[in-house]
């Protein structure tokens, strides 16, 4: 991981950007000038990495955090495009990739099929905990992060419970004086995919989280706003498939205090609830300890709007403790795969406040476990909706229901979205 920026030495090259620079040359670019200079005949002077239209660009090999701070330091708003490839950490950290406060604005995008995971076998110490995995999130987002700040259509893997604290690695979140930011463990150990922390609002379009494993909660995506509600994190088009934890959220976990908007998202194979014993005992954290939790699990003074998403062959589909939080035109269909280590069976919904859930496709062992939904407002005995190999729905009564295959991921979805084989 890189040190934090010293004070600049001239306009040009600030002291630790000028090494950073320096470095992508050595990958092949040029670098001749800031943004906004001109050469001759008033021609753009490209930047580090840049295209004719400002763009960066980063090709397997090369280093896509140094790409990001170049592209800080050049443009707000720049858009930095990964190219197709699996991209892994090259040492021990926190995060593969992190957004802090000076990269807001930034657009990281793929081209073509690209594969950012946690793990590294060639370099990895067998012995660590978490092998093959060397960081504790493959994508953190922290303080000071907008929704014009966009990752948009990779492909997310590889944690493995590796957790590495401020003692042991270079910190990827600033201290601050704020005690709402002061970082503790969830900080560390949730969000093996995606860590989302503070004032933090990026917009997440067309990605796919699975195969994330991490030693507490939110396997896929930890959201810790820790109070503050100026905005909510977005996901859009996403697959959450095939993440596994011991806690609470295998997919997602909004942690109190926090407020997100999922959208026409996919969540399939997701598995939590294995640790909970271990967890009370190692920890002293208790939490639906008789059921377990779902792929999404919303905790109270939490805010969610759900939208058009599929929820199918998770242990759960969704709780929330949250109030007035929003479920619309979605299917939560057979999240029946526990292990029975819960007293309590499966369930598709448990949810405090159902007032706003609507339209909704249910069935399984368990529809409402709350009995707070309106069935006036849903269907509570939902038909089988006849999945596709993408786990689109083909049953005429779900043509306005449920998750759709976007655009954005149409090129390279299938892959990661097959079904697994009959054993």
């Amino acid at each position: 991981m890189l040190a934090p920026d010293q004070p600049c030495s001239s306009p040009l090259f600030p002291v630790g950007r000028f090494q950073q620079l320096l470095a992508i040359v050595v990958f092949g670019m040029s670098i001749v000038s800031q943004a906004g200079c001109r050469g001759p005949e008033n021609t753009p002077i490209e930047i580090a990495g840049t295209d004719t239209n400002g763009v960066f660009h980063v090709h397997p090999g090369e280093d896509i955090q140094m790409v990001l701070d170049a592209a800080a330091e050049a443009s707000a708003g720049a858009t930095v495009r990964i190219h197709e490839g699996t991209y892994r950490p090259a040492q021990y950290g926190q995060a593969f990739i992190r957004f802090n406060r000076q990269h807001d604005g930034i657009k990281l995008e793929a081209v073509g099929e690209v594969v950012l995971t946690a793990a590294n076998e060639d370099i990895a110490d067998p012995s660590e905990a978490g092998f093959p995995a060397m960081v504790n999130h493959v994508v953190f987002f922290g303080d000071g992060i907008s929704p014009r700040t966009v990752l948009r259509g990779v492909t997310i893997t590889g944690a493995n419970g590796f957790v590495s604290d401020d003692d042991s690695s270079p910190s990827i979140e600033p201290d601050s004086n704020l005690q709402q930011l002061e970082k503790g463990l969830f900080f560390y150990c949730d969000g093996g995919g995606i860590k989302i922390f503070g004032r933090s609002y990026p917009t997440i379009e067309g990605v796919v989280i699975r195969d994330n494993v991490t030693r507490l909660c939110g396997a896929g995506v930890s959201v810790e706003h820790r109070g503050f509600s100026e905005n909510q994190a977005v996901f859009r088009d996403c697959v959450f498939r095939d993440n596994r934890c011991p806690g609470t959220g295998s997919a997602v976990d909004v942690l109190g205090g926090s407020s997100a908007v999922i959208e026409n998202c996919l969540f399939v194979g997701n598995i939590g609830n294995t640790g909970m014993d271990r967890i009370a005992i190692e920890y002293g954290l208790r939490y639906n300890h008789k059921h377990g939790c779902g792929a999404l699990t919303v905790f109270p003074n939490s805010r969610v709007s759900v939208r058009r998403c599929t929820f199918t062959e998770n242990w759960n589909g969704a709780d929330d403790k949250g109030v007035g939080n929003s479920y619309l035109d979605s299917i939560f269909w057979q999240n029946v795969a526990g292990d029975g280590s819960r007293p309590g069976g499966p369930y598709e919904l448990d949810i405090a406040d159902a007032s706003n859930v609507r339209r909704c496709y249910i069935g399984g062992n368990v529809a409402d476990l709350q009995q707070t939904i309106v069935p006036q407002d849903n269907n509570l005995d939902a038909p089988n909706p006849q999945f596709d190999m993408l786990f689109q729905p083909r049953a005429k009564e779900y043509q306005d229901v449920g998750y759709r295959l976007a655009t954005i991921r149409s090129v390279h979805i299938t892959k990661p979205l097959q079904q697994k084989p009959e054993s």
